[in-house]
């Protein structure tokens, strides 16, 4: 439906394709795909060549979740580690701290993404480990010259995260993040990966890089031990999944936000979005207050379910979103929706890529805030997630810090089917943006009938804190009148251009049409969808 005029057009291809926010990173996933490789063992390529290129966002210190297409079902991997045995609200009344700063070394949880890579490619690939690294590890061997974006966030991490703690110069060319165009190299990341390629998960949970890192956070105070490291698992579970006008779209299951995205589309059901003009006040009002709705859900009941029950069943429940869906006014911004009570049941990286054979995988790997706490273990070219920031210190809460828990995990990765077969491989990164980013680009798709690229080139709203009264952040290309109409409505508008459009995630979206890709990138990053 041509309602935009697109900044890029969609790429169609019969073979391959790998979409992601850095191109030398896509090539590294096409590489893989040329040997031979399927979709996820060419989505860990990309993985460990995003960590090398767009460090500011992804890594090895890191989590990652998966959901992989092999033809016939969605099967799902969810690569998110635990705070450590340790650490518990006692310990930090004992310690007198009664908040956790962004940075902290007490935010820090065991890196999932090595276990899930090799998870990922044990599982669903066709591959050796040690092979899919390659790519990334000459990358970081040889160097690469950096994107602009990635540039631009990197020099800002440095100040912000890198240079508070030692070892910094392993990410570092001078002192400073490196500038656009300028060479980079990472030899002691390569260092890491070949350790992994060689010994799998042992590599990292194990040995040297285990010792550095809990070396590193116990220097700064931290709990994680040996055995925290060693004791982490991959799970792989069942996506959760609701029906759109006929489309399933399917997430990770908690821990992880993705039922954020569910809810709403449950909601968003019950209104005539494909009749509205699209940007206008009707239609962003609807979806804004849609999403306040699901977060108030789900920034509450949202756990890890190892631990906590968590209401997956009636959460998804459409009886319950018709419920919901009344609490909506046509009129005027709710400023404070409250959770409902269901009845119970017992800065990151996003790319999709898609194999000749059918195969595709929806792949996200993320640190958090860009560098996520930004301590680098001695000699290892990677810097430590900061996830367990998410956990609440509110006793009680479900989602309450507690020793061996997988906090609230904002990265998801999407896929959609109809009819049994694949329709998308999907997702937008970026923090509490992302479960709206799946709603908007599922709705721009099914709704308005926009191609993969379009859909991505769309201007979009963000609920900034995914809280329930939080300001709404409102892209260029939205009209003023439009603004100050939402405005008038009770909304807390933020109109927001320039750089400051990162908050609006970076999406990539791979669709099957008959027996071609057609995918699309997004123009807020670095990077392009690659076929062969």
């Amino acid at each position: 439906m041509d309602i935009f005029n697109s900044r890029r057009s969609q790429i169609f291809t019969k073979n391959g394709v790998v979409a992601s926010s850095q191109p030398l990173a896509s090539m590294a996933g096409i590489e893989i795909l040329k040997q031979g490789g399927n979709a996820a063992d060419a989505a860990v390529a990309t993985a460990a060549a995003l960590n090398v290129t767009e460090p500011t966002s992804t890594g090895i210190g890191g989590d990652c979740f998966a959901l992989f297409y092999d033809g016939k079902e969605v099967k799902g991997l969810n690569g998110s580690g635990r705070s450590p045995k340790g650490l518990s609200l006692d310990y930090l009344d004992e310690k007198g701290i009664s908040s956790l700063e962004p940075f902290s070394v007490h935010t820090v949880t065991v890196p999932g993404a090595a276990a899930g890579w090799v998870d990922t490619v044990e599982k669903f690939g066709t591959m050796e480990i040690k092979d899919v690294l390659a790519p990334a590890i000459r990358l970081a061997e040889e160097g690469f010259p950096v994107a602009p974006l990635t540039s631009r966030a990197w020099r800002r991490g440095a100040e912000r995260q890198l240079k508070r703690w030692p070892h910094a110069d392993e990410m570092l060319i001078d002192g400073r993040g490196p500038n656009a165009g300028e060479i980079m190299r990472n030899p002691t990341l390569a260092k890491t990966f070949r350790e992994v390629a060689e010994n799998g998960k042992d590599g990292f949970y194990k040995g040297r890089i285990a010792e550095k890192i809990v070396a590193i956070l116990g220097k700064y105070g931290g709990t994680m031990t040996l055995e925290d490291l060693a004791a982490h698992r991959s799970t792989f579970e069942a996506p959760i999944s609701t029906n759109y006008r006929g489309i399933e779209v399917f997430e990770i299951a908690p821990n992880g936000q993705g039922i954020t995205a569910l809810i709403g589309l449950n909601i968003l059901e019950g209104f005539d979005v494909e009749d509205m003009v699209h940007s206008s006040p009707e239609h962003l009002h609807t979806l804004i207050e849609t999403m306040r709705l699901s977060f108030a859900d789900t920034r509450w009941y949202v756990a890890d379910p190892a631990v906590v029950d968590v209401p997956i069943e009636g959460l998804l429940n459409k009886e319950y979103a018709k419920k919901r869906r009344g609490l909506l006014n046509p009129d005027r911004a709710t400023v404070d929706v409250q959770r409902g009570s269901p009845f119970t049941s017992s800065d990151t990286v996003y790319f999709s890529v898609a194999d000749a054979d059918g195969n595709a995988c929806s792949f996200i790997n993320s640190n958090y805030m860009g560098f996520g706490t930004g301590i680098i273990p001695e000699g290892c070219g990677f810097t430590l997630q900061n996830r367990g920031h998410n956990f609440s210190l509110e006793r009680g809460h479900p989602n309450m810090l507690e020793p061996n828990k997988r906090p609230y995990h904002t990265i998801i990765p999407g896929m959609a089917t109809r009819d049994g077969e694949l329709y998308s491989s999907f997702g937008v990164m970026g923090g509490f943006m992302q479960p709206q980013g799946h709603m908007q680009v599922i709705s721009n798709m099914v709704d308005f009938r926009m191609n993969p690229q379009q859909a991505l080139d769309a201007p979009r709203f963000c609920i900034g804190d995914g809280m329930s009264n939080g300001r709404v952040n409102l892209e260029e290309g939205i009209s003023v009148k439009t603004m100050s109409k939402l405005s008038q409505m009770g909304h807390n508008v933020i109109p927001t251009a320039g750089f400051a459009r990162t908050i609006f995630g970076r999406g990539q979206i791979i669709n099957r049409v008959d027996d071609v890709w057609e995918a699309g990138s997004d123009p807020r990053a670095d990077g392009q969808a690659i076929g062969y």
